[in-house]
């Protein structure tokens, strides 16, 4: 096992991004397309992969109040900043946002066939110059630019997942213990999800962002309707960041595998759960185990796929909960058949508001399947895609979203571009 590997990967994978992930990977190809031709273009063409299309159509870019790819693009154009990444617009003003949307009509956008799951070919010109950008595989990984014909930058496609030759070889036992031995010195940074994933929960219980899931139970709460008990403030705390994300909040989450709702949902229940039974001390190694999980079960699946990865990130989450519960390997291990027992078929219909329902589902499915867990139950062998062994049920899991989910991806697409135009 190669553990200083593992630790990059999972640097490269929980990292602060302003907004949901595909439309914002297209605003930093725009901005990268600016500062190329040196101009606001006077004429922009996208071409991007039926999945990212899926993924961006509903949901708000930060500070818009506006859906889709082509205010993204315009605004990556007017005031994004390529060093920032995924924050690209992260110094976005209200000036920025009127000029972004006066900007939209010159944008021609198109699905691009026969590319990878998270592909982006961002086109402009000014006058006599023209510059091309494509991003594909993952949502900052340039592989070609090109002004006015001219190569600046060419880069092989990253493999489709980067860190599936190293989780491969390694059983969830493996990974486990890995967690639980490595110092705490060089985990120090997993806190920074914590801290990010909380202000962004504090921010959708101070304002009706998006479908105001946490809001709502709170509201419920304040009048003795519902109890604030263990599993509520779960649902509360983490749909509540879903929803600002969702509802276009400009704060970042730190995201996990390229999604901020998979790194709220891996974050936030353990976060809740910590507090709870006062282990804040061990929070940073929960965290470190909750987010190791997510990435090695999301390393089997494609970038983008017919599966809401919500789910693998919830497993992640329950590995993290059951730990500070526990320190027990064989809760873990009945938990996340439980999980995979519960809700294996939750699609992804493309990134909106109704992500945070998604949310609200994949954290009282963790909840659930704990408390079964501690009382040594468990989704049996026998049942459905679960195997008697946690490392077969994973993969079952992942070969349902790999192999044989694809048309139902495309009919997915089919029925969301028939109510919305691209």
């Amino acid at each position: 096992m190669d553990k200083e590997k593992i630790l990059q990967i999972i640097k490269n994978e929980v990292k602060p991004a302003i907004g949901c992930t595909e439309p914002i990977s297209t605003a930093y190809a725009c901005a990268i397309l600016r500062e190329t031709l040196g101009q606001i273009p006077q004429k922009i063409t996208l071409f991007v992969s039926a999945n990212l299309a899926k993924n961006a159509m509903a949901v708000n870019v930060p500070n818009t109040q506006m859906s889709g790819l082509r205010i993204a693009a315009a605004m990556g154009c007017i005031c994004g900043k390529s060093d920032f990444k995924l924050e690209v617009l992260k110094n976005a003003k209200q000036e920025d946002v009127l000029k972004a949307k006066e900007l939209v009509s010159i944008i021609d956008l198109h699905i691009k066939q026969k590319v990878p799951n998270l592909y982006i070919e961002a086109i402009g010109s000014y006058e006599k110059d023209s510059v091309r950008v494509i991003i594909e595989q993952d949502h900052t990984h340039i592989s070609l630019l090109e002004k006015n014909q001219k190569i600046l930058i060419q880069k092989n496609p990253k493999p489709q997942n980067i860190s599936l030759e190293i989780f491969d070889t390694l059983s969830l036992r493996e990974i486990y213990d890995f967690a639980c031995e490595i110092e705490e010195e060089k985990i120090a940074f997993i806190a920074q999800s914590a801290q990010l994933n909380s202000k962004l929960s504090q921010e959708g219980l101070k304002k009706d962002y998006g479908l105001a899931i946490g809001r709502t139970y709170q509201k419920y709460i304040n009048q003795n309707i519902l109890q604030s008990d263990l599993a509520t403030q779960i649902l509360i705390q983490t749909t509540a960041a879903s929803d600002a994300r969702m509802g276009g909040a400009p704060l970042p989450a730190m995201t996990n595998s390229g999604s901020g709702n998979q790194g709220i949902t891996a974050t936030m229940p353990v976060v809740v759960v910590a507090k709870h039974l006062n282990k804040e001390d061990e929070l940073n190694r929960a965290l470190f185990l909750s987010h190791l999980v997510a990435i090695y079960i999301h390393s089997k699946l494609p970038k983008l796929s017919a599966l809401c990865a919500v789910t693998t990130a919830g497993i992640g989450s329950y590995a993290g909960i059951a730990w500070l519960f526990s320190k027990d390997f064989e809760v873990i291990s009945r938990g996340i058949c439980n999980m995979i027992g519960d809700i294996s078929g939750i699609l992804c219909d493309g990134a909106s508001n109704s992500c945070s329902m998604k949310v609200s589902t994949t954290v009282q499915s963790a909840f659930k399947s704990l408390l079964l867990a501690l009382e040594k139950s468990r989704v049996s062998g026998k049942e459905g895609i679960v195997d008697e062994e946690v490392d077969k049920s994973i993969q079952n899991l992942c070969n349902i979203a790999s192999k044989s989910m694809l048309a139902t991806d495309e009919q997915i697409l089919e029925i969301m571009l028939a109510k919305n135009s691209l």
